[in-house]
């Protein structure tokens, strides 16, 4: 009897205790739901809020994938340059011909067909207007807007020193390209389509330039005019320069720059560089800690273009770098002459000055 008495308290503590976890359960439950329309009464103002400030911000682009091809980049800019400089009715631009394109071949400019521009060109010399041509292409805009974070900066009105039969020189005004190759003329380089192929110093990850490879000294130029952002010794590209557009779209990296002598005396952060002008040398440095030391195996230029549509994509894992292996086969037609000018600091300088006229 004893025995049943005992098991039945036993029983009756592990029910009590039982339904004393259910009932806290049941109040904790009780209170969410109490303190959740609290909480979503807030929630709701909260949201609306930001979805007001939202409206009022503009969308930006958060990812460009860099594919035209330099025989479409030619040709187009072909087309645009000389209706510029002839008498033609019709001025193109290469960037809206291009974006058409792209939505036409999915911007893949591999399946580019010539007979897709000969039909724009065709319809644009009938009097169609591109707005006309394009509102039913649901990524034209897009297109548009991204080719022109790339390229906006490479075709447009400059003045270039021209010399005169008796040696004096002028500035005559010209509508063409006004970016440069990176590589002075007369310098010879070589390069392959390398973007994205694999790192491992540091961290695995993907190269987001193209390099040029060339002797160490080799007269390295400013691409596009803009100011100077960065400069010093980093890591992994060695002694570098980090120089903004001035629309804050294009930021162009050059890096693995010479030992000893990377730079062209008086560079500093925050100064300005036109196109064309030496900004140093190529060289082999980086891959260290340490500064000034050259750990790269071959001597060469690692050139880079990142794009930005909003300051969240300067620096982190939103940042856009693109291809430019076709952007430096297009600009093999434009390089810039240079000559030492000091036999001290062994620096060189542009042969002739230029002033870009959409600045």
């Amino acid at each position: 009897m004893l025995q049943l008495l005992i098991k039945s308290i036993k029983i009756n503590k592990k029910i009590l205790f039982t339904l004393s976890i259910i009932f806290l359960i049941l109040i904790l439950i009780s209170c969410f739901f109490l303190s959740s329309k609290s909480i979503e009464t807030k929630n709701i103002i909260f949201w609306n809020k930001i979805n007001l400030d939202l409206s009022k911000n503009e969308k930006f682009i958060k990812w460009v994938d860099f594919k035209i091809t330099s025989n479409a980049l030619f040709q187009t800019a072909k087309l645009d340059i000389e209706s510029h400089n002839s008498n033609s009715k019709i001025k193109y631009n290469w960037i809206e011909l291009l974006a058409y394109l792209a939505c036409k071949n999915g911007g893949n400019f591999k399946n580019f067909n010539q007979k897709d521009l000969t039909k724009l060109v065709d319809q644009l010399k009938n009097g169609k207007s591109m707005s006309d041509i394009t509102k039913d292409m649901k990524y034209y805009n897009y297109y548009y807007e991204s080719y022109s974070a790339v390229l906006s900066g490479f075709i447009g009105n400059y003045s270039i020193e021209t010399n005169n039969e008796d040696g004096s020189t002028y500035f005559q005004d010209k509508y063409g390209i006004k970016a440069f190759l990176p590589i002075a003329r007369n310098y010879s380089f070589s390069h392959y389509d390398d973007f994205g192929a694999s790192r491992s110093y540091g961290f695995k990850r993907s190269h987001l330039g193209n390099d040029l490879m060339g002797s160490i000294g080799t007269p390295i130029i400013a691409v596009e005019s803009g100011t100077i952002e960065h400069l010093g010794w980093n890591q992994y590209g060695g002694w570098r320069i980090g120089i903004r557009s001035f629309d804050k779209k294009r930021y162009y990296y050059y890096a693995h720059l010479r030992k000893d002598h990377p730079y062209v005396s008086g560079l500093t952060e925050g100064s300005t560089v036109t196109a064309g002008d030496v900004i140093g040398y190529l060289g082999m440095t980086g891959y260290s800690i340490k500064e000034n030391v050259n750990n790269i195996n071959v001597p060469h230029l690692h050139f880079g273009m990142q794009l930005i549509f909003d300051d969240s994509q300067v620096e982190g894992n939103n940042e856009i770098w693109i291809d430019v292996y076709n952007i430096i086969e297009f600009l093999k037609q434009n390089r810039s002459s240079v000559f030492m000018n000091n036999s001290q600091t062994k620096d060189f300088v542009r042969k002739y000055n230029f002033k870009d006229l959409n600045i």
